[in-house]
């Protein structure tokens, strides 16, 4: 089914995304969400087709992807969705707080006075999805705040490092979200968002270490489970 890119008529003004940059928001959101599944291949003449744009900007959200580890691209046959991985993603959440960490703390003292008031409105966000359990604006509120975090620290190596970890993470919860409580989730995230936008970096890094203990416990409990 042919769809356009995601998220133009929400874009505030001034806010400009690239063609790569929209190509590659609705690429992961696909692949985070599971309409496209492990293990199935891809091309860039399909995707580029699909979303109504050019093969370049493809290639380069391809690119991306690849770097985050959510596709394989295999030389003369296409590009494969990567496989969901119990293990990697333990290990995965191991490194994510110690970056997370950092990044929060860079926010906290750099972000401008336009993000703030983002993270503020985040916060909103996440507590209303939490009362109405609303998984898509969830996870769209979700990647928007790692959008936003990673901006305002302002720290391009930081960010790199953190990359290859939220791809795989948000897919890995929206697998397995019905085992989850989304309520907690969101109001967890909501809090770290709050705490930004008041520039509390202790607050911020305890929430954080809040919503890690349980992003932990889920993932023991699906492993439990399977």
């Amino acid at each position: 089914m042919k769809s356009t890119l995601p998220g133009k008529k929400k874009r505030k003004p001034g806010v400009r995304r690239s063609l790569a940059d929209e190509a590659y928001h609705a690429i992961e959101e696909r692949i985070v969400t599971l309409q496209l599944t492990p293990g199935a291949l891809l091309s860039e003449q399909q995707l580029a087709k699909e979303l109504s744009v050019g093969r370049s900007p493809v290639r380069e959200a391809i690119q991306r992807l690849a770097h985050e580890k959510l596709v394989l691209v295999l030389p003369r046959r296409g590009i494969l969705v990567s496989d969901n991985n119990l293990s990697t993603h333990r290990r995965l959440l191991e490194a994510r707080r110690e970056f997370e960490r950092l990044l929060v703390r860079l926010a906290c003292r750099s972000a401008t006075d336009a993000q703030i008031a983002d993270f503020i409105r985040m916060a909103a966000e996440f507590r209303r999805q939490a009362g109405d359990n609303d998984v898509r604006g969830f996870l769209r509120t979700d990647f928007e705040f790692n959008e936003m975090l990673s901006a305002s620290a302002d720290n391009e190596f930081a960010v790199k490092a953190i990359q290859l970890t939220r791809g795989l993470s948000r897919r890995f919860w929206y697998k397995y979200y019905k085992n989850a409580d989304l309520g907690k989730c969101a109001q967890l995230h909501a809090n770290l968002a709050h705490a930004i936008g008041q520039r509390q970096s202790a607050a911020a890094e305890q929430a954080l270490d809040l919503l890690i203990d349980y992003m932990e416990e889920f993932t023991k409990a699906v492993f439990d489970a399977n």
